[in-house]
């Protein structure tokens, strides 16, 4: 039976762990979907509960204070969610088109190869043996050797760098300061890939964690050339097959059948969720109101309301000292049945926080 337009969502939403929540771990999310927007380090902690049963936060943070998942900058230049057991191969098949592509923003804070070396070896001394420091204590370090970091974003760029070369990589949170730590100390040794087999690797958990997506889809997430998403696509010939889906080539592994989103199902999302960066058109995601949003996300939408799959309005959250109090703002007025979805949704998201719920 062909996939239509209107499938889309439901097959994204499954193969998303989102309408099929595990009994899992964060990590096992995390292994699954292969790395997860995290730059928004609170909803990105959300991003994982709300792919899992019953989790609440406490239990995403002990993951990462134990290692068991990572904070880095790869794909994009932006942080992502990682196992250990995948961050090498990621960084190398990822972390060069990213150093290139940031190589202006390093000249235009004076940041040249010297200074690199020069950070990279006050890294080294003071993260040696296990020393978890926040990024104010390193500045710390960094001036005491003679690195100024008061230029704006000069720090970031030097700690992305260091990321991007695998140096180091996320230690665990101090109290509330998050720290870093030296990767080789951090991370246990694993087997090397070639370049090949991590361009696979990445193609084949991509589509069998996000179908159907198109290749631009999938070279919007990566941050690899169109190339060589193609090349991946094509060395996964015995696993994908392709779907014209209103004109689109859409590709998705080819044991999939089609399947109908959970019925009068809500969820409350971050716009840095991988159900909505993991692809770089919304249609399919969103009301036409909300892609034309989306397209610029950062400044029109931060958080998002799904409803059967597709964004239909916004919502905020603040906390007080024992609850949540969320305001719901929805592109058109919520039916009845939207609106209970959306309070069961929001009821969800308190529960993950430890935490009642009261809805503005």
């Amino acid at each position: 039976m062909p996939i239509t337009s209107s499938s889309i969502t439901a097959f994204r939403l499954r193969n998303q762990w989102i309408d099929a929540t595990q009994r899992g771990t964060a990590a096992d999310v995390v292994d699954h979907l292969v790395a997860v927007q995290a730059q928004d380090y609170a909803n990105s902690k959300w991003s994982l509960g709300l792919r899992l049963r019953r989790a609440v936060e406490a239990d995403v943070q002990q993951a990462y204070d134990k290692g068991e998942i990572l904070r880095t900058h790869l794909l994009r230049p932006t942080w992502h969610f990682v196992t250990p057991k995948d961050i090498r191969w990621l960084l190398m098949l990822t972390a060069p088109r990213v150093q290139a592509l940031n190589a202006g923003s390093y000249r235009k804070a004076g940041l040249d190869a010297g200074t690199f070396r020069r950070a990279h070896t006050v890294l080294e001394k003071s993260l040696h043996g296990g020393q978890y420091l926040s990024r104010e204590q390193l500045r710390e370090r960094f001036e005491g050797a003679g690195i100024a970091t008061s230029h704006e974003f000069r720090l970031s760029h030097v700690m992305m760098h260091a990321e991007l070369e695998g140096l180091v990589c996320s230690g665990p949170r101090r109290g509330k300061q998050l720290t870093f730590a030296l990767l080789e100390e951090r991370v246990p040794p694993v087997k090397k890939l070639s370049r090949e087999a991590a361009l696979k690797e990445l193609t084949r958990r991509y589509f069998i964690s996000r179908a159907p997506a198109t290749v631009h889809d999938f070279a919007k997430w990566s941050g690899l050339t169109l190339a060589d998403c193609r090349a991946g696509v094509e060395s996964l010939s015995a696993l994908l097959h392709k779907e014209i889906i209103d004109g689109t080539e859409y590709w998705l592994p080819a044991s999939s059948a089609p399947r109908r989103a959970e019925a009068h199902a809500a969820h409350l999302i971050s716009v840095f969720d991988e159900y909505i960066s993991s692809y770089k058109h919304h249609l399919a995601n969103a009301t036409a109101e909300a892609a034309r949003r989306l397209v610029n996300f950062g400044n029109a939408v931060t958080l998002a309301i799904l409803f059967e799959g597709r964004v239909i309005g916004m919502w905020k959250r603040t906390f007080t000292k024992d609850a949540v109090v969320i305001t719901l703002k929805p592109f058109a007025p919520l039916t009845a049945a939207q609106h209970k979805a959306v309070h069961a949704a929001a009821e969800r998201y308190a529960a993950f926080n430890g935490v009642k719920a009261r809805i503005a």
